[in-house]
């Protein structure tokens, strides 16, 4: 039986409460020297958030079979994570049961991620074999034990209100909090308040670009943080407008017979390093991904747009998510 762990975060968890539990999970995986280059991370899309396709798995799950049922040919260790495993369908969850059940191999650690409940089948099956670990919902009083801790990592020293400086500034959002901190690292003496209020009025700077570079190199962890940092203080729709308008370049590059009219649609110059580079990425994408991710984006407009709040920040993150995949290839 393969090592087995129950991550059961917060109903209606925010950034700051998904952020813990990925840090949990990459704790999980880390003592059972599973190196972050060796996980093998599978997003459950909610209801009517699937790219579609027919059979008890939908196309976001199917790579849950492979990862369950192969080895690794270089004998490394492969760890598997099932965020928002309580979204599964129950064909799915009974199917995730039955690889759970019959991989005997002992030797990979699966990570269940939720913040709901299980479908019966298999969460009968976790109530028997897994570890349980129980996340609960941050509070001020926990996000400023996480910041001292994190101050203390880089060696930063914080004045006596710092901590909650930062709270104020960036809520229970400790994603948004590491990177305010990686920028106050090369600060000498110590952190007061006032030096983080004056700096950060609305939110570490981070231009939209650097989260469709991320994206376009397929860097999943870092297209993440970079989508938590800019949502701190921003709302969903501006990124997927940013995305939106990523792939349409890629897309009048894939449809352009040559550089020179990409450039004369997209209003650039053809030498020009943005013009090359949206050329190239265009062209390097599959029509079958390309069209994925389109539609992938327009159906997270949607929910975006009439979906409770709760649901955007798991939209937003399987759809960065499953972008980064498409985009490399």
């Amino acid at each position: 039986m393969p090592t087995l762990t129950h991550l059961k975060g917060p109903s209606s968890p925010g950034p700051g409460d998904r952020r813990v539990l990925l840090d949990r999970a990459g704790e999980v995986f880390a003592g059972a020297g599973i190196e972050a280059s060796d996980l093998i991370r599978i997003d459950v899309p909610g209801r009517g958030q699937s790219v579609g396709g027919e059979g008890r798995l939908r196309p976001e799950i199917e790579p849950i079979v492979p990862a369950l049922q192969s080895v690794s040919l270089f004998g490394r260790r492969t760890g598997v994570m099932l965020m928002d495993a309580h979204l599964l369908q129950p064909d799915e969850a009974a199917v995730v049961t039955e690889l759970l059940a019959y991989d005997t191999d002992g030797s990979r650690p699966v990570v269940l991620v939720t913040s709901g409940k299980l479908s019966p089948p298999l969460a009968a099956h976790v109530k028997k074999n897994a570890e349980v670990i129980t996340v609960r919902k941050l509070a001020d009083r926990d996000v400023a034990q996480w910041v001292r801790s994190a101050a203390r990592r880089r060696g930063i020293r914080l004045g006596s209100d710092a901590a909650q400086a930062l709270i104020e500034r960036f809520g229970s959002d400790v994603g948004a909090i590491d990177q305010a901190l990686d920028q106050l690292s090369i600060t000498d003496g110590p952190l007061t308040d006032q030096m983080i209020l004056d700096r950060f009025r609305n939110r570490p700077d981070q231009p939209l670009w650097k989260l469709t570079d991320a994206l376009g190199r397929g860097a999943v962890d870092e297209a993440i943080r970079r989508m938590h940092d800019l949502l701190t203080h921003g709302h969903p729709l501006v990124l997927v407008a940013t995305i939106e308008n990523d792939l349409r370049r890629r897309a009048l590059a894939a449809a352009a017979p040559d550089i020179a009219t990409f450039a004369e649609w997209t209003g650039g110059k053809p030498g020009a390093y943005p013009t090359r580079k949206a050329w190239q990425a265009g062209r390097a994408m599959s029509r079958e991904d390309l069209n994925r991710s389109v539609d992938a984006v327009r159906r997270a407009d949607a929910t975006l747009k009439g979906m409770p709040e709760e649901t955007h920040m798991p939209t937003m993150e399987r759809l960065v998510t499953a972008l980064c995949y498409w985009y490399r290839g």
